[in-house]
């Protein structure tokens, strides 16, 4: 039986979940070629202390890894948040087939919210986009992740800037 996008998607919400479960921001990504999940990531910045272990970046490298290339134009990546400029870039640089992110991130997404990337003509390279797959529940996970912090008081909170 074949995958859809909700499949993949729901595996991109078990990266995200694992995340959570670290106290990292729960964004998930899965990159899949021919109907197989060849890599799986999820945000670790926190745990690796680097602003660009993003689950989309580390997410790309593994499946570099995994192919032996940089290209990934047969490729479609699955996230549960609108990418960020970082991201975005690595994307369209990687030649990532098709993109489908599951929420929109107005604070700092750079796919529609801040930057409309189909309206950057000059680029080599277009991922077709996908928005909305599975949006309450990508929403929810990082909606219930930040209204837990914010219940704790400032002094109990784990810290994003300095985790020491």
């Amino acid at each position: 039986m074949e995958k859809t996008a909700e499949d993949y998607m729901r595996a991109a919400l078990k990266e995200a979940e694992k995340a959570r479960a670290m106290d990292e921001v729960p964004v998930g990504a899965v990159i899949v070629k021919d109907g197989k999940i060849i890599a799986r990531a999820h945000n670790l910045r926190e745990k690796n202390r680097q602003a660009n272990a993003h689950a989309e970046m580390l997410a790309i490298q593994k499946a570099s890894r995994k192919l032996d290339t940089w290209c990934l134009e047969d490729c479609d990546l699955y996230v549960t948040l609108e990418p960020c400029m970082m991201c975005t870039g690595a994307i369209v640089l990687s030649r990532i087939r098709n993109l489908y992110y599951g929420t929109a991130d107005p604070k700092g997404g750079a796919v529609v919210s801040l930057i409309q990337l189909r309206e950057i003509r000059r680029l080599n390279h277009h991922p077709k986009i996908t928005a909305g797959i599975l949006q309450p529940e990508c929403a929810e996970i990082l909606t219930s992740f930040f209204r837990e912090k914010r219940q704790k008081p400032k002094r109990d909170r784990a810290s994003f800037r300095n985790p020491e």
